[in-house]
């Protein structure tokens, strides 16, 4: 018995010497419960939960290296997502630089802002195209500010330079409204621009359905970046389930009848009646209906079998 016990709390994780101690004053008869709450009085814990109390030794890593951490994780040239439940996100660089300048200066700021608040949710894949011209000097009818802004977004693999040239003086631009919806909809993901892309609409019927419903305009405030929390409309889904692949719907809220008892609708009370959670919700007319139709139909069987012979 004694070594049955000792086995049992070994698997328990507890030491043998405490084990020892408390079948010493308690006895070799002692329940298996009364050792529990003796070892638990003394203060000895399982081994696992000594362990998981020990701080964690910090791991050094030298320079240059990857970081395991999924928060400073960065996406790579994949275009793997390392959160399956958020959707990709395609920023129009263009357009979000000219509303933080006010449409005066394209302010890369207003870039950096943006994908900052898209990493701050756990996005991992962020995406943001700008003409190949921006990169050149500045001229004097288009100022840029902050252009430092855009190497480090382009060393980083989130910033991506849409194609342009020069044929005998003159600038040759793609369109790279284009390009972000193309890559937006191979993706599955989210549009992030205050442009309607009606000629991109026209194009393609696919395109349309999908502008319609992944496009996400936004607002700067004091030089924050504030997408709308209806990004369809009062009726449609929330910025959280807008943004993510499985949208969690919301728990229906029955809302109590103010009536309560004295409710005459019946089942056809919109109001929530807790009385009648486990009771079919008839009407009161129906309710004295049925009681009346019972008594009726038991004095009608009467009467057939008295007449009957």
């Amino acid at each position: 018995v004694h070594q049955s016990k000792m086995d049992f709390f070994c698997k328990l994780g507890y030491g043998k010497q405490d084990i020892c101690k408390v079948l010493e004053n308690l006895g070799q008869e002692a329940l298996e419960d009364d050792v529990l709450k003796e070892l638990i009085r003394m203060g000895s814990k399982p081994q696992a939960l000594e362990n998981q109390a020990q701080p964690s030794q910090l791991k050094l890593v030298a320079r240059g290296s990857c970081s395991t951490t999924p928060g400073l994780k960065w996406l790579g040239e994949d275009g793997s997502d390392s959160s399956d439940s958020l959707r990709p996100i395609v920023i129009d660089g263009s357009n979000v630089a000219m509303s933080h300048g006010n449409k005066e200066v394209f302010s890369c700021w207003g870039i950096q802002l943006a994908v900052d608040w898209f990493r701050e949710r756990g996005h991992t894949y962020i995406k943001v195209f700008v003409p190949l011209w921006r990169k050149e000097h500045p001229p004097q009818d288009s100022p840029i500010a902050d252009q430092h802004i855009l190497e480090e977004l382009e060393k980083q693999s989130i910033l991506i330079y849409t194609p342009s040239r020069k044929v005998k003086g003159k600038r040759v631009v793609c369109y790279d409204d284009r390009y972000i919806v193309k890559v937006a909809y191979e993706k599955d993901g989210v549009i992030v621009s205050n442009d309607h892309y009606r000629d991109l609409q026209n194009e393609n019927p696919e395109w349309k359905w999908f502008i319609e419903q992944r496009l996400l305009m936004y607002s700067f405030v004091s030089n924050r970046f504030m997408p709308p929390d209806d990004p369809l409309g009062r009726h449609g889904p929330t910025l959280s389930n807008f943004l993510s692949k499985k949208p969690v719907l919301p728990e229906k809220k029955w809302q109590p009848c103010p009536y309560g008892k004295k409710c005459t609708y019946g089942n056809k009370c919109k109001f929530y009646h807790p009385e009648r959670h486990r009771q079919a919700q008839l009407s009161v007319a129906d309710e004295l209906r049925a009681k009346t139709k019972v008594p009726l139909a038991l004095g009608k069987e009467e009467e057939r079998r008295q007449c009957s012979p």
